[in-house]
Formats: structure tokens, sequence, C-alpha cells
């Protein structure tokens, strides 16, 4: 599995796309639809009609990297589906792909250690 870091930009397309479609079409669909770069280095995620597949594309530096996935049983958690684009973390995006809810992943508390005063 690809895991991002949790610098990297993720980009939903909420509405379904032709899943036909490969890495050239839905390069165009980030430019055109998205308002997008391809190349920007940010992770693009798009959904199919169904609910159990999903398809990312990404420059890594030397190409463009198209990943698709579909689930054997269940449904990936997607947005309401609209004409939007919806910003994921790295952490949400990992439990997107798991098929998890992703909407219940947090970011980490950040503990404040009390210090001492003389």
């Amino acid at each position: 599995m690809i895991i991002p870091s949790g610098g990297v930009r993720v980009l939903v397309a909420t509405k379904p796309v032709d899943f036909r479609k490969g890495l050239e079409g839905l390069a165009a669909l980030v430019r055109e639809a998205m308002g997008g770069d391809p190349f920007s280095g940010a992770i693009f995620v798009f959904r199919a009609k169904r609910a159990d597949r999903v398809k990312l594309i990404f420059w890594d530096g030397t190409g463009m990297v198209l990943v698709a996935k579909r689930l054997e049983d269940g449904k990936f958690r997607w947005p309401g589906v609209q004409d939007a684009i919806l910003r994921l973390s790295a952490a949400e995006l990992q439990a997107l792909l798991e098929g998890l809810d992703w909407r219940r992943v947090h970011e980490p508390r950040q503990t404040v250690v009390p210090t001492a005063t003389s």
C-alpha cells in the first residue's frame, strides 16, 4: 500500500467520474474540472458511481502514477455526492483506502506537560 506522508495535499472529487478514464483522462479532469495541476505533487482521488471503487493519480517526481482499488466486500465511505472538492489529511486518506470511516480520524492531541516553577 502506498502511504502518503503527513504533509501531502489530498484532494477528493466528490462527484463520481467515468471509471473507464485512465491516467490522461483523469489528469484532464484535474486541470479542467478541479482547476488543479496534476504535476503539483498533490494526490487527486476519484470515485466511481459504485462506491466500491477508487482511483488516485499523483506526480511522484519522475512520472504520473495511477492507483486503482476495488473493495471485494463493502463500500468506501464517501462524502455526499455533489460537485465539490474535499481536502483530506494523509491519515484520512489512509482510512478511506482501508474502507474505514475517514470522518472518525482526528489529528493527534498534543499533551501539554506542566513545568515546575521555582
